[in-house]
């Protein structure tokens, strides 16, 4: 395929990208040799890296395609004119209520979960109900456990219901669709990339993150304790990809086209106050990525297949670096 005018001046945007990469990173390589800071001395490594790989990979054609799809006016704006397109398109009633519901659907979910659906309340009820808990060496991992159905249930069960029984429209077209999600899993999988090396930096210098995660302080305890918590996390995180960027968005398409990518963002942003400060800020830059992707995909199993690696990453960076890696499957009670 012969590549246009525009396509090698985008490329060309990639390569002065590079460029800019490597020299930044030489100036934070130098910068930490000289004051002998490990934190400059890696980033700019990781720098360097990205740059190099950059201004290669936008010089051979083999990539050349696949990078031009993720150059910002392609991946956001054309994507984001399309959706609009296919929102004039779609036939609609005298009045959308599919927007009224989710939203205040929603926003009920949100409130219940945030009132009776953290673990402070489960070691409430146990106090006040059945004391005899709080002697259970996994009373801890059972308050994760309530944290966890009040996500699966506000997140995904409730959106459902509302889906099949007001909507009456199938499921599978709120995010649900398997159908080609593979053909852009390589933009998630070089963002899980990009991620991972910055969880690796933060953990390593942050002293906030490594207290921080994991949210279940006892996943060191044993592998069984990792894994369950685990689990217990991923099926949060797959309600909560179903909820935002498929519940939310199908139902605001029609009406509000790519705009709705942005109203999701403000309270998946929200969802993320009291944690690290900068965690939070990426969560408005990933709340739209995720949100475009889903929306021009149709599907959510890539950003919940993201979604869960970076978090256990983060966990067991963490880990890691608190010298906590579980030594045993089973834990010594």
């Amino acid at each position: 395929m012969d590549l246009t005018e525009r396509d090698q001046r985008e490329l060309q945007h990639f390569r002065l990208l590079g460029r800019a990469g490597v020299g930044f990173g030489i100036v934070l390589f130098l910068l930490g040799l000289w004051q002998n800071r490990s934190l400059p001395f890696e980033l700019g490594i990781a720098l360097m890296g990205g740059g190099i790989a950059l201004f290669v990979f936008s010089n051979l054609k083999i990539f050349q395609n696949k990078l031009l799809e993720i150059h910002p006016r392609r991946f956001f704006l054309e994507t984001w004119i399309e959706i609009d397109r296919e929102a004039q398109r779609e036939p609609l009633p005298f009045y959308d209520f599919r927007p009224l519901w989710s939203l205040i659907v929603g926003a009920v979910c949100l409130s219940v979960m945030e009132y009776f659906g953290h673990t402070v309340h489960f070691v409430e009820l146990a106090n006040a109900y059945a004391p005899q808990l709080k002697k259970s060496p996994f009373f801890e991992l059972m308050g994760f456990a309530w944290w966890s159905l009040f996500r699966v249930f506000g997140y995904f069960v409730i959106p459902l219901l509302v889906v099949v029984f007001i909507f009456r429209e199938p499921i599978r077209e709120y995010g649900l669709e398997t159908d080609g999600w593979l053909e852009h899993a390589w933009i998630y999988a070089t963002s899980f990339i990009i991620v991972l090396v910055c969880v690796i930096l933060v953990a390593r210098h942050h002293p906030h993150f490594q207290v921080y995660y994991p949210f279940y302080k006892l996943c060191g305890r044993s592998w069984l304790d990792l894994m369950a918590w685990e689990l217990m996390y991923a099926a949060q995180f797959f309600s909560l990809e179903f909820f935002f960027r498929g519940f939310w968005l199908k139902a605001m398409k029609a009406t509000m086209g790519s705009q709705a990518i942005f109203a999701m963002v403000v309270p998946y942003c929200m969802i993320h106050f009291g944690k690290p400060f900068l965690e939070t800020l990426a969560a408005i830059i990933a709340g739209i990525v995720l949100g475009t992707l889903a929306m021009k995909t149709r599907s959510i199993w890539s950003g919940f297949l993201i979604h869960v690696s970076v978090a256990l990453s983060m966990d067991l960076a963490a880990l890691w670096v608190n010298d906590s890696i579980p030594e045993q499957f089973w834990p010594v009670l």
